[in-house]
């Protein structure tokens, strides 16, 4: 399977404690190369708190640690050979923004394609942070970029194409129970349907969208068609409590499409 072919490494900061131990022995068994992952003793690993409420929806208040002390000059620019090998760099908002910045534009200038996951989002992205790839948002994520609601077909539509007009060449966004909708810069648009699973804890699952979204583009597949397999991830991300924990398979998300095709 393609899937099954491609390499995945990760740079980051976490602190030299049980939580960074542990998170590292995670990503090492999952394949993923950890060789750009410093570790410092300036700073707590970050970790995240989330309550989850009977409806499997969550809270989640976050501490950064030593995602703050990730920056361009000491983790970005040293590892420039991983964006000269790269096809795909996915980011997000965990690390400073000026570190973001400073990827971004590495990845461009090395023609890696640039998804970005902009959470958490701040009230009002800059518009060189929106001049990406692919901008994933979840609908919160989205109403604080643009300052507008989402909620029905229209409102979805209009958000997503305000984002394009802030500098993406393409928005997937993430509707939750509602699936999700593609909207490009060239003017097409697909509305993508969630599958219908059992929900346990909707924590990670917008992580299993985009982690699936990024393998998708990357092995090929046209947005619709990634957004498809997103949605599937992130449906079955629903179905187990945790977030690492509960990330599916390649398998496991095509035997769900396979079996509400």
């Amino acid at each position: 399977r393609p899937e099954f072919a491609l390499q995945c490494r990760m740079i980051g900061c976490v602190g030299k404690d049980v939580f960074g131990e542990q998170l590292l022995s995670a990503l090492k068994a999952e394949g993923i190369d950890t060789a750009a992952v410093a570790v410092t003793e300036e700073a707590a690993t970050g970790v995240a708190m989330i309550i989850v409420d009977a409806m499997g929806e969550n809270s989640i208040v976050v501490a950064g640690g030593a995602n703050r002390h990730v920056t361009a000059d000491d983790n970005i620019y040293p590892n420039e050979e991983l964006f000269e090998k790269a096809d795909i760099v996915l980011l997000q908002l965990e690390l400073p923004l000026p570190t973001v910045r400073a990827a971004a534009v590495l990845a461009r200038r090395n023609d890696c394609k640039v998804i970005l996951d902009p959470a958490p989002a701040p009230s009002g992205l800059c518009e060189e942070l929106c001049k990406v790839d692919v901008i994933c948002p979840n609908m919160i994520e989205a109403e604080l970029i643009t300052g507008s609601k989402t909620g029905d077909q229209r409102a979805d539509k209009n958000v997503a194409s305000d984002l394009i007009a802030r500098g993406a060449k393409a928005t997937v966004l993430k509707l939750g129970s509602r699936g999700s909708i593609v909207v490009t810069a060239d003017g097409q648009i697909a509305r993508v349907p969630a599958y219908k699973v059992d929900i346990v804890d909707t924590t990670g699952a917008g992580d299993a969208f985009t982690g699936a979204l990024a393998v998708a583009i990357a092995t090929g597949r046209d947005l619709p068609a990634a957004a498809r397999f997103a949605n599937a991830a992130g449906a079955l991300a629903c179905t187990k409590l945790g977030a690492q924990s509960a990330m599916p398979t390649s398998d496991e998300i095509r035997m769900l499409m396979a079996d509400q095709p």
